[in-house]
Parts: structure tokens; sequence; C-alpha cells
């Protein structure tokens, strides 16, 4: 029997910041689910590569050694954790998937301890003080929606947040909450002159997400200023956490240098009419879209 979601439910995400011990980073992690969880969070999101500082401003081998597999020690931490909480949680995982292969991975745990399925980020950056494409294979799993024992939720990390395709793929399979695990900040000489407009630009193209396609969306970004390159300025993540609805709007968002759990709950029936009076799903012209899988039209 297929599965129902239920009218409402709540989601949380949570904005920390971390510390370049791994095992003290998992203690911490697992702290806050609990507190989320007591705060009434039914599914609750952590934030991208949460067991680690941010390794990828530099290029060294020696941290693949942070990769762990899966099952591993974070799934089977927080399967225990989900389980005895009654909560479904997110959990973006450097994944060593084969000895030198490797993916950013998102596993979906449900709220009775069972792993779901894995999300791998499809989308891989390379950029200054974010040289992802060294460490990461891009995913080959798709966009997936997990069915939750609470909804079914879709996940993409960080990069993904700028690709509509993702997005609109995800929320295709049934998705009513989309959930973005980041690692974003400000390069600190950058800051001044571009900072607004990159932390701006940043929530308004996930909440585009939530408007085009009638869900609710909810990123979880770390805080903290982190230098791992003594010759290099570091990042300043700039947390602003957030969950939006499916019109936009911004139901819960965090401050830029504050940990914090933020919950907002999901109304499905708020979703349905959202979608009754933008009903952009069905009128999609999806007999004129072929020329999308092309990298560009000449």
């Amino acid at each position: 029997m297929k599965k129902k979601n239920k009218e409402n439910y709540r989601i949380g995400v949570l904005q920390l910041a971390f510390s370049a011990d791994v095992n003290k980073n998992l203690k911490k992690a697992v702290e806050w689910v609990k507190k989320a969880a007591k705060q009434g969070a039914e599914i609750v999101c952590l934030p991208e590569l949460y067991r680690s500082q941010y390794f990828c401003q530099k290029e060294d081998t020696a941290l693949f050694d942070l990769a762990e597999t899966i099952p591993g020690t974070s799934s089977t931490t927080f399967q225990k954790i989900a389980k005895e909480n009654k909560v479904s949680i997110i959990v973006p995982i450097f994944e060593k998937r084969a000895n030198g292969l490797y993916h950013n991975t998102a596993v979906i745990i449900d709220s009775n301890g069972k792993i779901l399925g894995t999300y791998r980020k499809m989308h891989i950056p390379d950029d200054p003080a974010f040289y992802e494409k060294y460490y990461f294979t891009p995913g080959d799993l798709g966009f997936k929606a997990f069915q939750t024992k609470t909804g079914k939720i879709g996940t993409l990390i960080c990069w993904d947040q700028w690709f509509p395709e993702g997005a609109r793929l995800t929320a295709l399979q049934g998705a009513t909450t989309l959930f973005y695990p980041t690692a974003i900040g400000w390069h600190p000489y950058e800051k001044e002159q571009y900072g607004k407009a990159q932390r701006d630009s940043w929530i308004t193209i996930q909440r585009s997400h939530a408007i085009a396609n009638g869900v609710y969306v909810a990123s979880a970004n770390r805080v903290g200023f982190e230098k791992t390159v003594e010759t290099q300025a570091g990042l300043e993540f700039w947390g602003s956490s957030f969950i939006c609805d499916p019109q936009g709007v911004i139901l819960a968002e965090a401050s830029t240098d504050k940990e914090e759990i933020l919950i907002a709950e999901v109304d499905l029936t708020h979703l349905e009419e959202v979608r009754r009076n933008w009903p952009f799903l069905r009128d999609r012209r999806v007999d004129a879209y072929g020329e999308i899988t092309k990298r560009f039209i000449d």
C-alpha cells in the first residue's frame, strides 16, 4: 500500500560551526539533533560535510582519510539516534565508495533507524578555496525523493542549489520539501564589495525553487570562520540558514554568525492551495523542452 503523507509535519535545520576534531563534531551533531527532536522537529538536516571543517580549501591527498563508508561511523550512529528520538535525519558525509572513489553524499535515515537511501552531489564546483572536483566524483544516482514516515522529501547538496533542473526533477518525484545541506561563505577579501549580493543571490535562487515547484525549501548552512591553509585568507561561512514555503515566504531564518536550530511546519494543504492558484506544473510545455539536455544551443 502506498504511504500517505501527513497533512502537516515539522522540519528542522541545524546551523553549526565545526572544529578540526571529527569526533567532537560527531558528538556535537548528535546533541543538536536531539535538541531539535525535543523541540518538535520530525525531520532534521545537518550542514554539508558536517564531520569536519571544510577541507576543500586545499588539495591534499591526506585529506581523503576523512572519508567514511556506508555503513560507517556517521550512518550507524545516526541510525541509533533516529530510532531513539523518533526523528528522520539527513546526514551529509564525505563518502568513501571504494579505494580512490569518493562522493559528497547525504544519507537519509528514517525515524525507525532505517537507511532509506543516499543522494550523491551531482554538481561539483571548482573555485578558489572550493576545490571540490579534486575530492568528489559527480553523483551517479540521479535526483531522488525519499518517502519518510513523515512525508516525502528530496535532498540536494550545496552547489546543486544554483541549478533549477535538479530542484525540478526532485519535485516531480513527489518531494514536498527540498533540503539543501550547505557549506557556503565569503572569501574575506571579497566580502565588502560582493558579500551582500552573493548572500542575497544564494537566498533568492533557493526561494525561486520553492516557488517554481510549489514546495517547501530548507537550507542548512554552517557558520564561523575556518582557515585550513595558513597561506590563504580562509572562509567566513555566512550561516543564514532558512526555511521557506511554496510561495517563497521565509518561515524561519538564522543569523550570519550564530549556531541555531530552525523549525517550521510543512502544511500540505497550503502546498496544494498554492499549486492550484499557481499551476506551474500543469502549464509546463514538456513537449518543448528537448533541447534542455544540450550543453548550449548554437
